[in-house]
């Protein structure tokens, strides 16, 4: 069966080689296609465990950051560890939610907020779990070129160019000049739970922009609103902006940068600026998946994090960009999606700065689920009334400890140590929490270990006494 294994590897890594362009445009050489080739049929370099369900399908949404799936099916390491995945475009979050718990899918791409919310009384319950957490950054705030030529008489300018980080008082004039001639002002985000909707929501209520509360009678979160919250789903961000639906939105690549390739709308900030390496997406399984097939969740954990650290890996960037521009996977055009992958981000037109850490597959101990993260999607659930009651600091270290598995991490990283695929110093020395930070666009101090301190520290939102 292993040789069979190997023998589809080949014809697939054969397949991709002629496929894979450079940052130049410039093919594949016949050596590089050889070594490519010869990798691939070797046999698994990794100790394969006792697999119990090695058929397997994943779900994703067309986003850059679903790139470790995408990687890890491409590169052969699902097949190293014995597992036979097939990966399927999702036309929404919802779906890729319902499809999880439902069972039609044996995991996904998530969202963070997904599986925490499931487990935390909002939205849809489910025992859902993560064991690696997809990237760092990846997102950014794009405003419509008319929005964006009335933020810019508000935005410190240094040698004819905007300083960033741009906060949301430059756009705190055109929100009252649209509420004037009597607009609403409208805005987009992917999804309740995601982080795209706390990162904006975060943005403007910097700024003193309030961005709704969620109700029991208003599920869309725009009670006392100034701004108007709406779902839109990452793909369609850009046509929606360029119809006037939306005036701006929160959304991960490549969809701010198809707005500048278009010619519709600005990036204004990205989310490295309003939260410095925050944890964006996490690969979720049921709760019972895991228990069910513990030595398959393990692999699939292992061929994530190989898929992560090669990502991060010099040079690997262009080959990365081929690979997602394929149509089974994010489909957009190859120029479009290596303006963020290969550690530049375009604001305006011709505005390209070097960010090397926009997206962060493996570096900063990106894979490894922190119950920290965590945490603070459960302190923006409650802040925005999407937990409509006061909870105790012990429910939230208890709530997350029962979505997040660092445990499941650890045994996978244990096993590509001992196979020489990582060294010791990739394994974070941790009690599952980070330290505290104030890498906030608003310098607010944020300790996992003390949620109810963060929530009571902002002057929008709920606020909650110790219990």
């Amino acid at each position: 069966m292993k040789k069979f294994n190997s023998i589809i590897s080949s014809l697939v890594a054969l397949s991709l080689a002629g496929m894979l362009f450079n940052c130049s445009g410039s093919k594949t050489s016949s050596s590089e296609t050889q070594n490519s080739v010869t990798v691939s049929a070797e046999e698994s370099s990794t100790n394969q465990l006792d697999i119990e369900k090695p058929q397997l399908t994943f779900g994703f949404i067309k986003l850059t950051d679903m790139a470790p799936l995408a990687i890890a099916k491409e590169l052969g390491y699902f097949e190293d560890e014995g597992l036979f995945v097939t990966i399927e475009a999702q036309s929404n979050w919802k779906n890729v939610l319902d499809r999880v718990i439902d069972g039609e899918l044996d995991g996904s791409h998530m969202l963070a907020g997904q599986p925490i919310a499931a487990g935390a009384g909002f939205g849809r319950q489910a025992d859902l779990v993560t064991s690696f957490s997809m990237d760092l950054n990846g997102n950014g705030i794009t405003v419509s070129n008319d929005v964006w030529s009335k933020m810019k008489a508000n935005v410190p300018m240094k040698d004819g160019k905007p300083v960033h980080p741009i906060k949301a008082d430059a756009l705190v004039p055109v929100i009252k000049e649209y509420k004037n001639d009597g607009k609403a002002f409208k805005m987009g985000m992917v999804f309740p739970v995601s982080t795209h909707n706390y990162e904006i929501r975060y943005w403007l209520a910097a700024a003193g922009v309030h961005p709704g509360m969620y109700t029991k009678e208003n599920i869309q979160g725009q009670v006392d609103a100034d701004v108007l919250l709406s779902v839109t789903p990452p793909p369609q961000m850009p046509a929606t902006l360029e119809a006037g639906t939306i005036y701006g939105y929160c959304v991960g690549e490549p969809w701010n940068q198809q707005a500048v390739f278009k010619g519709i709308g600005v990036p204004v900030t990205t989310n490295y600026d309003i939260w410095k390496n925050n944890p964006e997406k996490v690969f979720v399984m049921t709760k019972e998946f895991t228990e069910k097939y513990p030595n398959t969740s393990v692999a699939v954990t292992k061929a994530l994090i190989r898929a992560g650290k090669w990502l991060d890996e010099p040079g690997n960037r262009a080959k990365a960009v081929g690979i997602l521009s394929m149509p089974e996977y994010v489909g957009a055009d190859s120029v479009v999606i290596a303006n963020s992958m290969t550690g530049t981000f375009e604001f305006e037109k011709g505005d390209k700065r070097s960010m090397p850490d926009f997206n962060v597959f493996f570096r900063h101990h990106a894979t490894y689920p922190f119950y920290s993260d965590g945490v603070w999607f459960l302190t923006q659930m409650r802040r925005w009334g999407q937990i409509p009651t006061a909870k105790a600091k012990g429910w939230y270290d208890e709530t997350i400890k029962d979505i997040y598995r660092p445990d499941i991490w650890l045994k996978a990283a244990n096993l590509l140590v001992e196979e020489g695929h990582l060294s010791k110093s990739d394994i974070p020395q941790t009690d599952g929490y980070k330290a505290p930070t104030k890498d906030f666009i608003d310098g607010k101090l944020f300790d996992g270990k003390d949620p109810l301190g963060y929530i009571n520290s902002f002057e929008i939102g709920n606020k909650d006494e110790a219990m």
